[in-house]
């Protein structure tokens, strides 16, 4: 479990820098542009789309409430995978240790 928390840390702070990066010194709205004018541009948006719609798809189950769910799947959707990489660090920090608990999360056991 350190090696998944590492990787889920060094994930959140690498995007929290390239999105410092991306915000301070990036055109959101021309090099936006220039991307959905591009096919590899689209194909690159749904696949990042596809990917973060599955991943809050686990969000979603993990998460007996669905007020807790609802925001981390918008935060998953306006950040990406920075929401992403914080919401893995905070499941294995919460998790105690127990791989079963980080993967269902609030809704305790597994299924039988």
């Amino acid at each position: 479990m350190r090696i998944a928390k590492f990787i889920a840390l060094a994930g959140l702070l690498a995007m929290t820098g390239i999105l410092i990066y991306g915000f301070t010194v990036g055109n959101f709205s021309a090099e936006g542009a220039k991307l959905l004018a591009m096919p590899w541009g689209i194909v690159s948006l749904v696949d990042l789309y596809v990917g973060f719609t599955l991943f809050s798809c686990w969000i979603v189950f993990r998460e007996k409430a669905w007020l807790p769910a609802v925001v981390w799947v918008i935060l998953m959707m306006v950040l990406g995978f920075w929401a992403g990489a914080l919401y893995t660090f905070i499941a294995l920090q919460t998790s105690g240790g127990d791989w079963k608990r980080f993967w269902y999360g609030n809704r305790g056991s597994t299924p039988e």
